[in-house]
């Protein structure tokens, strides 16, 4: 063992560990420091603090860094990327430990009965040494999460210790003498799902803040700052505060709407104002959130104060005075309404888009939320868990996770309200049992839906495919398109190819095209935006177009998406033939661009419907946009004996009930009126008997004398001969889908 310890690098904790007093150390570190897991190492830079040793990611072995969270960070007085020495030390069982809560001076908490047994219990093999900062799992008071206690005082003094059965906990309601005011503590830890963008803004803003001579040595100005831009609730503000609280800099906010002022001069003296108190306490950051609303478009704007404070910000960012270890952050989610001077280098050097996150993203952020949830589950069982949630919620920004989060603990309280008399303090044992299950975050699902979705969403009906009788070789063509890229991308890029974009179906009234939309988002999962075509329509020149662009952009955000253009003839009819003011022509330049424009579309899969193909614009139909034109027929005799099946399933049939004979009597019925001929036979059966308990065969056909067929010999012959000049009818696979084994 090395008596000196080891110097290794700071790096950020894993999502599971803040608050925890875990150190990840890799294999060849702890075999020179001769510890096991468990064991206890002391961390020192400024100071030292102590926790307990974790076995590192794989990924981390021989890379010589150590994972701590930022507790324990600010505990030693070290950042990331700082060099600490790492030395393993002893620990002895503490008699007493007396905690304060660190909150600011004017402050005051009252503490329920049995709090010094729960934070006992919470704090139990918890090492630690006087002056640490810690942190309770699973305590929360007066609206405080993650209220952080300062060990005041620890019996043994100044040594290691950890928290045993027998020790004595007390906490003091007065504050912790220390702290002056209340400071934000995002850390990096608290932000999952952007380690990319968080990587890059970090190297942007930490880097000339902490080591100027860097750039001083390679003769070039560090840069001066960071544009944040993407989809609301994904995390700008966020990143922007654990960037100034892991940094150690000075923080200034300029919210917009409060800088401005009625009195002349007086918005651009408060902008001055900012920057020359973060000039006088370098190193400093200015944060300018919804930056927007301050410098928007200079041509856009009626109002001279709005020009005046652009241009002031303008000078302010890159004028004659050289601006010293300042760095502005600014974040919107509208970044086409910000004025272009702004953007260039010199003034904001980098422009980071903050994205919806993907899968991993969303389980990393659910990891942190359910971090100091009672989930009454082994960790592979919460590994499981959080992987089929983040399954469940394509499309959904930090915002929207965190929202379900709290609302499946709501769900949860709920169940456990009846036992809890409110006028008392609430006894520790109840607090104890208290558990989130998958049901409660099953139920909050059903009510929660992206943010960003929230204008376009439609209630998906609950349609399975085996809802939909016949009609195979579509069902196996969607799946196929649309589920396959979801469950298994791997094929795609294995053949090289992209997986279809686009589907046209077409076909007589009532043969189940929008049924099979329906289906398709249901049993994909992805998130489901219908465009009904005179909905689009306005009289305002340029807002039709609006509107469809905006759908499309919503579902890139939020892909994988499916967008629905039901009756897309309505909105879509050949250019050149409609005797409008050619609003429609520019509904259809639009949807052929953003279908297969320069802008790629990635996840979006984009299903039409029409029973009139023949006055779609031809430049829609073309491959790249919609890659599969496929002609929904009405049903022959097994088609319809299977939509007999689905529409007869629930219904009590008498034994003389033939449903294979009523097949053989519907010829040219379709979907629809198959559907309309079970419910004119449960009426009959009622006409005939109102205390009727089953339907029989004479019942419907009672009810075929009265429902007729919606297609005849010339609609089946008007679509046969389009679907042969169209030349894309679907082809008679000899293997579906399933058989081929794609979906395993």
């Amino acid at each position: 063992m090395q008596s000196d310890g080891i110097i290794l690098r700071v790096a950020e904790a894993n999502a599971t560990d803040p608050g925890m007093a875990r150190v990840r150390l890799d294999e060849e570190s702890r075999l020179a420091l001769d510890v096991d897991i468990g064991d206890v190492v002391s961390i020192e830079k400024v100071r030292p603090t102590v926790g307990r040793v974790f076995r590192a990611r794989p990924e981390d072995e021989n890379k010589g860094i150590v994972r701590i969270d930022s507790v324990m960070r600010n505990n030693c007085g070290a950042s990331i990327g700082d060099k600490v020495k790492v030395k393993k030390v002893f620990v002895e069982e503490a008699k007493k430990i007396v905690l304060a809560p660190i909150i600011r001076k004017d402050q005051r908490l009252r503490f329920g009965e049995g709090i010094d047994d729960f934070v006992q219990k919470a704090l139990m093999r918890r090492p630690m040494i006087e002056q640490d900062s810690i942190s309770v799992p699973g305590l929360t008071l007066a609206g405080h999460t993650g209220l952080l206690f300062k060990v005041v005082k620890t019996i043994p003094s100044k040594v290691p210790v950890e928290v045993s059965e027998s020790t004595q906990i007390e906490i003091r309601e007065d504050p912790a003498s220390e702290v002056l005011e209340e400071v934000t503590r995002v850390s990096y830890e608290d932000i999952g799902g952007l380690s990319d963008q968080l990587g890059r803004i970090r190297e942007i803003i930490e880097l000339p803040l902490k080591h100027p001579e860097l750039f001083e040595r390679l003769g070039i100005t560090p840069p001066k700052g960071v544009l944040l831009s993407g989809p609301p609730g994904t995390g700008k503000t966020l990143i922007a505060k654990a960037v100034a609280n892991e940094s150690g800099a000075n923080f200034y906010a300029i919210n917009g709407p409060e800088i401005m002022s009625k009195y002349y001069g007086q918005s651009e003296q408060k902008l001055r104002e900012i920057f020359q108190k973060a000039e006088e306490s370098e190193p400093s950051i200015i944060f300018i959130d919804e930056i927007d609303s301050i410098a928007p478009k200079r041509e856009d704007v009626q109002g001279e104060v709005e020009r005046r404070v652009v241009a002031q910000l303008l000078t302010l960012m890159d004028g004659l005075k050289e601006r010293g270890h300042v760095i502005v952050i600014g974040a919107t989610n509208r970044i086409d309404a910000v004025d272009p001077a702004l953007r260039r280098p010199g003034r904001f050097d980098r422009e980071i888009t903050i994205g919806v996150p993907d899968k991993k993203g969303r389980k990393e952020i659910l990891a942190i939320h359910t971090r100091g949830m009672p989930l009454g589950m082994t960790d592979d069982e919460k590994e499981n868990f959080l992987e089929k949630i983040a399954d469940l919620t394509y499309g959904f920004v930090g915002a929207d996770l965190a929202a379900l989060t709290r609302e499946s603990a709501m769900n949860a309280l709920r169940r456990y309200l009846p036992e809890i008399d409110l006028d008392k303090p609430i006894p520790t044992e109840v607090l104890e049992k208290m558990v989130v299950t998958e049901q409660d975050f099953m139920e909050a699902l059903k009510t929660i839906e992206p943010s960003s979705l929230r204008e376009v969403t439609v209630e998906v009906p609950n349609v399975k495919w085996d809802d939909i009788g016949g009609l195979e070789n579509v069902k196996s063509e969607l799946r196929e398109a649309v589920e396959l890229p979801l469950l298994n991308p791997d094929v795609f890029k294995r053949l090289g190819i992209r997986a279809p974009k686009g589907f046209l179906l077409y076909g007589p009234p009532g043969t189940g095209k929008t049924l099979l939309a329906k289906a398709v988002a249901n049993e994909s999962n992805a998130n489901f935006i219908s465009i009904k075509g005179p909905e689009v329509l306005s009289k305002w020149v340029g807002e039709s177009e609006k509107a469809v662009r905006e759908i499309f952009k919503k579902a890139k955000q939020v892909a994988p998406s499916i967008v629905f253009l039901d009756e897309i003839d309505s909105i879509a009819p050949r250019r050149g033939a409609s005797m409008d003011s050619g609003v429609t022509e520019r509904i259809v330049n639009q949807l052929l661009t953003s279908l297969d424009g320069i802008e790629v579309l990635n996840g979006v899969v984009v299903i039409a419907a029409t029973n009139r193909p023949d006055i779609i614009d031809p430049a829609l139909l073309r491959a790249g946009r919609f890659d599969k034109i496929m002609y929904i027929p009405p049903p022959d005799e097994e088609g319809r004996y299977k939509i007999l099946q689905v529409h007869t399933k629930n219904m009590p049939l008498a034994p003389d009930v033939d449903l294979r004979e009523l097949a053989k009597k519907t010829d040219g019925f379709v979907g629809a009126d198959i559907e309309n001929l079970c419910r004119e036979a449960g009426m009959m059966a009622y006409r005939s008997n109102p205390d009727a308990t089953e339907v029989t065969q004479n019942d419907f056909l009672n009810a075929l004398k009265t429902i007729r067929p919606s297609v005849d010999e010339s609609v089946i012959k008007f679509y046969n001969d389009l679907a042969k000049s169209m030349g894309r009818d679907i082809i008679e696979r000899k293997k579906s889908v399933e058989d081929l084994g794609l979906y395993q």
